[in-house]
């Protein structure tokens, strides 16, 4: 038969594998993504910028709401600003960028317009309109120092116009702007090749850029991997790279078209020097309505237009008060431009990985649900994967990015998956054994015994514990009056509720002897305070049963007391009977003891007895009144008893000349003095049967002196 534990083991293994094999399972290939976006986002807020975004790489020309605002722009399309884009794109190239992109496509011309305008056609009315700009492209692209972009749709590709083709030479500067979507419609990865015509794969624009700004052309090897001046460029997914994105909105430097333009057209030379030498430049459209995308930037996005520092004052910027969880598409290549340089593209890790990580979180969840109790081991593993995604953050700090989403997802599982198996199957032999048990062994016997997969032995061990001796006055005489059923009753609900106060306490009962209850303190739990518990449960046990006597429909027709003998010392505890058949209980000459201090409140007439130990143990957070001193049958040595009145803070006012009187009649009394004890204990005799009892034996010693072997020690022959 396989053992508990073994079984247990394989619970864990299996829910571990079931659950990492789940969250890496195709449908569930969207979440993979969103590792990237937390550990984006988390990046941000737990190192903020790691680059100083002067020394950024790629520089951002923007196509932006100033530029639709501003003059001559303003009520005008794009297509009519050639001219202007190619004065500023002069003044760019002079100043000394690597190369310059194009984020947009211009797919037509004013000049090749076919629109009735006057008695001809408007093309021929503007013929020429575009020669700057084409005279501009051709410039740079005879220094290899632009790039125009063209929109892949199938066979019917976004490309610039018949004339900027011609301009730029062709293919030969012409890159694709397509980007690579995830299932959730969010851009974490840029294809770096295109198929072409040719044997060799055409560079997308961010390797295009990147590559000329290096002078290092793009190496492509059999497996489709790519290397870039040594930098061989991660990619999970075939033919692309993980755009490693920073947070906030300031970590690509842009320029404004609008304030460009009037820089150029004023001959500025220092300020473009300043700040395009030795850039990649990316012009492109950051309009709140065009090319805007869901990145794994998205929860780490900051306020848009934060700009540089500007050339003239001619122009208005235009910002936005509000964070978006999208950003312009230029930006997506002008990050993966600095990747490229920087060669620090984000690295995923295979499937593999992942599944054994996932398999790990879960293993550690299933194990947290066995061990402890649901709520503690979601807390447990809320820590664990607090702790985990605070390491993939630093991980991801290095561009290396450890999945959260899948174990995240698979311990949350399996930590569901553990509370449903313990509760069908693991724990399911455990209830019934310890809901068998629970009537006949203490609970935390049972507890030990399920610990450690054991039932219980026999044999036992010394413990100083107190023994609490309960028992009904003049019982005997309700069992006969009492029906069965009604005397079945009475006693099913003093038991019951005296047992509850015992155990709230942490007392175990060790046994009922009709109306007998034999408890302990201090064991089969530990308890240093054993004394004062057993103290507290016997005076709340007087109260309850008193409200019992006044309340209970059960105990209308009979009023119950109770007798209450507490001792303390140290007894023999564990489990006593025969090899087929035992109990947990107690055996020592201290339960023999609290069993005759039960006896001897029948002779005092008081309820609460306890010995000097428990007294010493107890302490002074209880009202003691010491009663006698006494020797018991069965023992030679003498001890003092003494009577449990209240809690120390609890006695009330009316006792305390009462016992200060019987205090100074017992000093008295163990002095020889008995006319003096006589009149102490005479003046709470009427009311109090201890100071009246000893009022008595005052006097008959006055009568008859006692000889000189007298001693201030009561003998009690009855239990």
């Amino acid at each position: 038969m396989i053992g508990r534990g073994t079984r247990d083991a394989a619970a864990i293994a299996a829910i571990a594998l079931i659950c990492a094999a789940i969250s890496v399972s195709p449908p569930l290939k969207a979440i993979h993504g969103w590792s990237i976006d937390v550990l984006t986002a988390l990046r941000w807020e737990m190192f903020g910028k790691r680059y100083d975004p002067a020394a950024s790489p790629a520089v951002v020309v923007a196509i932006d709401e100033e530029s639709y605002r501003a003059a001559p722009f303003k009520g005008s399309p794009m297509l009519t600003w050639t001219s202007e884009i190619g004065r500023v794109l002069g003044a760019i190239v002079d100043g000394g960028a690597k190369v310059v992109g194009f984020d947009i496509v211009i797919p037509t011309s004013l000049e090749q317009s076919e629109i009735p305008f006057g008695d001809g056609v408007l093309g021929e009315k503007v013929r020429g309109f575009d020669r700057d700009f084409l005279r501009a492209l051709a410039s740079a692209a005879g220094a290899g120092k632009v790039v125009l972009g063209e929109a892949l749709r199938g066979d019917q590709p976004v490309r610039p116009s018949q004339g900027q083709r011609i301009a730029v030479r062709q293919q030969q500067n012409i890159r694709p702007l397509n980007v690579y979507t995830d299932p959730d419609d969010t851009v974490r990865r840029l294809p770096l090749t295109f198929p072409a015509s040719n044997a060799a794969p055409l560079p997308g624009m961010a390797l295009e850029l990147a590559s000329r700004a290096l002078k290092a052309p793009p190496e492509f090897a059999p497996d489709g991997t790519v290397t870039l001046a040594g930098y061989r460029i991660p990619g999970e997914v075939a033919n692309t790279m993980t755009v490693n994105f920073e947070g906030g909105a300031d970590d690509i430097p842009t320029f404004s078209f609008a304030d460009l333009r009037f820089c150029a057209a004023g001959n500025d030379k220092d300020y473009f020097r300043r700040w395009f030498d030795g850039k990649v430049v990316i012009f492109g459209s950051v309009l709140d309505a065009e090319d805007r995308r869901l990145t794994s930037k998205r929860f780490a996005t900051g306020r848009e237009g934060e700009r540089v520092s500007r050339c003239t004052a001619e122009t208005r910027p235009v910002t936005t008060s509000f964070r978006r969880s999208s950003i312009a598409g230029v930006y997506i290549h002008a990050t993966a431009v600095n990747n490229l340089i920087r060669q620090n593209a984000a690295v995923e890790l295979g499937r593999l990985p992942i599944f054994l990580i996932a398999a790990l979180a879960a293993a550690f969840a299933a194990t947290s649900a066995l061990l402890v109790k649901p709520i503690g081991a979601a807390s447990i593993y809320a820590g664990f994967a607090a702790a985990g995604v605070a390491g993939a953050a630093v991980a991801f700090n290095h561009a290396l990015v450890i999945p959260v989403a899948e174990p995240f997802l698979a311990g949350l599982v399996a930590l569901g998956a553990m509370v449903a198996y313990r509760f069908v199957i693991s724990d399911k032999d455990r209830r019934l054994l310890a809901n068998s048990f629970a009537l006949y062994l203490a609970p935390d016997v049972i507890d030990r015994m399920l610990r450690s997969n054991k039932l219980p032995e026999l044999g036992g061990e010394n413990r100083d514990v107190t023994i609490f001796f309960s028992d009904l006055e003049g019982f005997s005489r309700i069992a006969e009056k009492l029906p069965a059923h009604d005397l079945m009753q009475l006693m099913n609900e003093y038991l019951s509720e005296m047992t509850d106060i015992i155990e709230r306490h942490g007392g175990y009962v060790d046994k009922y002897i009709g109306d007998s209850i034999v408890a302990l303190f201090g064991a089969p739990a530990d308890d240093r305070n054993h004394a004062a518990n057993a103290a507290r449960a016997a005076l709340d046990c007087s109260a309850r049963l008193a409200e019992l006597n006044r309340d209970s429909a059960a105990f209308q027709d009979c009023k119950l007391a109770q007798r209450i003998g507490i001792n303390s010392g140290e007894a023999l505890v564990g489990n006593f009977g025969s090899r087929k058949r035992f109990n947990y209980s107690v055996m020592s000459d201290a339960v023999n003891l609290a069993s005759r201090l039960e006896g001897a409140n029948k002779f005092y007439g008081t309820s609460i007895i306890a010995s000097e130990t428990t007294v010493a143990l107890a302490g002074a957070a209880f009202a003691w009144r010491e009663l006698d001193t006494v020797r018991v049958k069965g023992r030679d040595q003498a001890l003092k008893i003494y009577e449990l009145m209240a809690l120390s803070g609890q006695r009330a006012d009316t006792q305390r000349v009462p016992i200060a009187d019987y205090a100074k009649g017992l000093a008295h009394w163990r002095a020889g003095e008995f006319d003096q004890a006589e009149r102490y204990f005479g003046r709470s005799a009427e009311a109090d049967r201890p100071a009246a009892i000893f009022r008595e034996r005052a006097r008959e010693l006055c009568a008859q002196p006692p000889g000189a072997e007298w001693e201030p020690i009561r003998t009690l022959q009855e239990k």
